[in-house]
C-alpha cells in the first residue's frame, strides 16, 4: 500500500512539471521528453543508476523522441530540461569538481562545462527500474503531455537515429563535411553543439562494432557483462580539423594505444602495418609497444568500412614522430 501511495505521489508530480508557457506555442515539451528519454535509456541498459550523466546516448534519445512526438515549433534544447528539472523536486544537480552551479544555463556547452550529472530520487528511479511501474509512468507522461502524438513513439522506427548512423557508416568524407557545414550555418550554436556531440557518440559506438570490439593493433577483445565499451573509437584525423566522423576516419584501439597514436608514438603505413617512433624508450615488458612493430592491423570484414589510407597518410606526415 505504501509503495502504491508513493508511486501515486510521483505520478502527480510528473503531471505538474514546471514548464515555460507561451500563448502561441503552448507549454514547453522539453521536460517530459527528457524523462521519456531517460526511460528509454533504462530500457536499453544505457542508464543503470539514479546518478544520470550527460551522454551521447541520452541526447540522441532526447532528439529522436522529440522528432516523433513534438509538433509545436519550440526550439529543441537538451540543456534546458536537464538543468531546469531541479525545480521539480526529484532532480538534484551535481557540479563538476564541487564548483558553484550557475543560476541559469542555456547552452549545451555551458551545461557540460558546469554539470557533472543529475541525481534522480532513488525511490522514483526504483519505480523506473521495475517494468510494471515504468510502463505506468511512461503511459502517464505520454497521455498527459502528448495525447495526440503518443502513438508515433511506439509505431515509428528510429528514423532519426538510423539517418545519423547511415551518414557515419556510408557517407564519404566530403559529403559528410558538407553536411556538417550546412548544419552549422542553419542551426543555433547550442543545437549545433548537441548535433556534433550526438554524431561523435554514434562514431564512438559504431567503430568498435565494426572491429568486433577488438583493438585493431593488439587484438585485445573484452566483452563486459554491463553496457560498457572497453575499446575506443579513435579519430585518425582529429574531428576539429577534418569535420569527419565517417568510418574511413576511424579505427578501434585500446585506451593506451589510442593515446600513443594521438601523440604520434605509433602510426599505420601504406600496408596497414604498425610503425613505431624511435623517439621514446621502453623497458622490457610483455606489454611493450615494440611487439606490435610491423604487425598488420585487424580490419573490418567489409572493405567499405576500412580506414582510409589518405587519413593514415595525414597522420604519418602531421603527427608521427620519426
Amino acid at each position: 500500500m505504501e509503495s502504491n501511495e508513493e508511486l501515486s505521489k510521483y505520478l502527480f508530480q510528473l503531471k505538474k512539471l514546471r514548464r515555460d508557457r507561451n500563448k502561441k506555442r503552448g507549454d514547453a515539451p522539453h521536460k517530459p521528453v527528457l524523462l521519456l528519454a531517460i526511460i528509454e535509456g533504462i530500457e536499453n541498459g544505457d542508464i543503470i543508476s539514479n546518478r544520470i550523466a550527460i551522454s551521447p546516448e541520452l541526447v540522441l534519445s532526447f532528439k529522436d523522441i522529440w522528432s516523433k512526438i513534438v509538433v509545436t515549433d519550440h526550439l529543441q534544447n537538451f540543456a534546458m530540461p536537464f538543468f531546469r528539472l531541479k525545480s521539480d523536486g526529484f532532480w538534484k544537480l551535481h557540479s563538476k569538481h564541487g564548483s558553484f552551479i550557475p543560476r541559469t544555463i542555456s547552452s549545451f556547452a555551458g551545461l557540460r562545462e558546469a554539470i557533472e550529472l543529475a541525481e534522480m530520487d532513488k525511490a522514483l528511479f526504483d519505480f523506473l527500474l521495475n517494468p510494471i511501474s515504468r510502463e505506468v509512468i511512461k503511459a502517464e507522461l505520454l497521455n498527459h503531455y502528448f495525447p495526440d502524438t503518443k502513438d508515433r513513439l511506439t509505431n515509428s522506427q528510429n528514423d532519426f537515429v538510423n539517418q545519423l548512423k547511415n551518414q557515419v557508416l556510408n557517407n564519404d568524407r566530403l559529403t559528410y563535411a558538407e553536411r556538417i557545414e550546412e548544419l552549422r550555418s542553419k542551426m543555433q550554436v547550442s543545437d549545433f553543439e548537441e548535433e556534433i556531440y550526438v554524431r561523435n557518440g554514434i562514431f564512438k559506438r559504431e567503430i568498435p562494432k565494426l572491429y568486433n570490439y577488438t583493438c585493431a593493433i593488439s587484438g585485445l577483445r573484452i566483452e563486459a557483462t554491463i553496457n560498457a565499451q572497453l575499446v575506443d573509437a579513435c579519430h585518425i584525423k582529429p574531428f576539429s580539423i577534418s569535420q569527419d566522423d565517417t568510418v574511413g576516419n576511424g579505427v578501434s584501439l585500446t585506451p593506451t594505444l589510442h593515446r600513443a597514436f594521438d601523440r604520434g608514438l605509433i602510426t599505420i603505413d601504406e600496408k596497414y602495418e604498425v610503425l613505431l617512433s624511435s623517439y621514446f624508450k621502453e623497458y622490457d615488458s610483455p606489454y611493450a609497444l615494440k611487439q606490435f612493430e610491423g604487425k598488420r592491423i585487424l580490419l573490418p570484414e567489409n572493405k567499405n568500412y576500412f580506414p582510409l589510407q589518405e587519413n593514415f597518410d595525414w597522420h604519418r606526415k602531421e603527427c608521427f614522430v620519426l
